[in-house]
């Protein structure tokens, strides 16, 4: 009486099928799928956010050639030196 032998499962599966028709059974599967999927894609989403607060706010730094072609800011006209 310990574990339940193929012949068991087989007559599970098919009164698993009867009761339910083989349609009904392929949607629930598909459902179970898209949750899986919906389940994978909001922990991807939660892991790079966690990242994100980790590493901080990033700031573009310029390129060392860029920033030398940067014009100063113009010095005021009525200044006296």
């Amino acid at each position: 009486m310990g574990s339940f032998s193929l012949w068991h499962w087989l007559v599970v599966l098919v009164i698993v099928l009867v009761l339910f028709g083989r349609g009904r059974v392929a949607d629930i599967m598909g459902e179970f799928g898209k949750g899986l999927k919906s389940f994978k894609h909001g922990m991807k989403d939660e892991d790079e956010e966690q990242a994100r607060r980790i590493e901080g706010p990033t700031h573009e730094a310029k390129p060392a050639g860029e920033a030398a072609k940067d014009p100063q800011p113009a010095e005021r006209a009525d200044r006296t030196v």
